[in-house]
């Protein structure tokens, strides 16, 4: 493979923060009433990869109108800010080594994530990562959320390269279908879920973690 840049997503990627969510809406939904943690915790699953205003459709969805999801969504914000505040937001295995794996090899490099881009900066910048990175792209940025391509097409265009000359480095099934229908070469690095066969068959590469990315990344050749 030849490729002229790589695009990673960030929360299940770059920081181990699906888990954390996930829990935090658990507690959350506790409070509120809710005593199907099952059902929360499926709910939390299919939101993986998507938007912010994407999954609150598919929560208001599941709940009904009148839950007052605003004030639960505000509880859950509350508690991962407050345990992930002043760069406590855990970050993966192998982050730091294929990012400066990369930026020694002068490879471009963007984020293209389904969170906000101030909160991406954000999260980016506390944890002394941020200027890793060549272009940010963030939910805001685009019209439609993954699975969608939207995101990698637009950090494709922010890096000045065609998509299909792109290494797009995922966890979640709607990632490895917008990487997929974005025309790059998807790589899954699983975190919550493990790959079906359609992702199996979506994805270029599934790979345990992110220094086994970067030593794929190394048999390959770079324009």
């Amino acid at each position: 493979m030849i490729f002229k840049a790589v695009i990673f997503d960030m929360d299940g990627v770059i920081f181990d923060s699906e888990r954390l969510y996930i829990d935090c809406n658990k507690e959350a939904a506790r409070k509120f009433g809710i005593t199907d943690m099952d059902m929360v915790e499926e709910l939390g699953r299919s939101c993986i990869g998507i938007t912010f205003e994407e999954t609150l459709r598919k929560m208001r969805e599941c709940l009904g109108e009148d839950f007052p999801l605003d004030e639960m969504w505000a509880y859950t914000s509350g508690l991962f800010k407050e345990k992930t505040s002043g760069g406590n937001l855990p970050v993966k295995q192998g982050v730091v080594e294929i990012l400066e794996y990369l930026t020694d090899k002068k490879i471009p490099i963007a984020i293209a994530s389904s969170t906000k881009s101030d909160t991406v900066k954000k999260e980016l910048s506390e944890a002394g990562l941020l200027d890793y990175f060549d272009k940010v792209v963030g939910g805001d940025m685009i019209k439609n959320s993954k699975p969608a391509p939207d995101s990698f097409l637009k950090a494709a265009e922010e890096l000045g390269v065609d998509p299909k000359d792109c290494c797009i480095i995922e966890d979640s099934f709607n990632g490895i279908r917008a990487a997929h229908a974005a025309g790059g070469f998807p790589i899954m690095v699983p975190d919550i879920l493990q790959p079906d066969d359609e992702i199996r068959g979506l994805a270029g590469e599934v790979l345990g973690s992110l220094l086994e990315v970067r030593d794929y990344l190394a048999q390959q050749s770079f324009a």
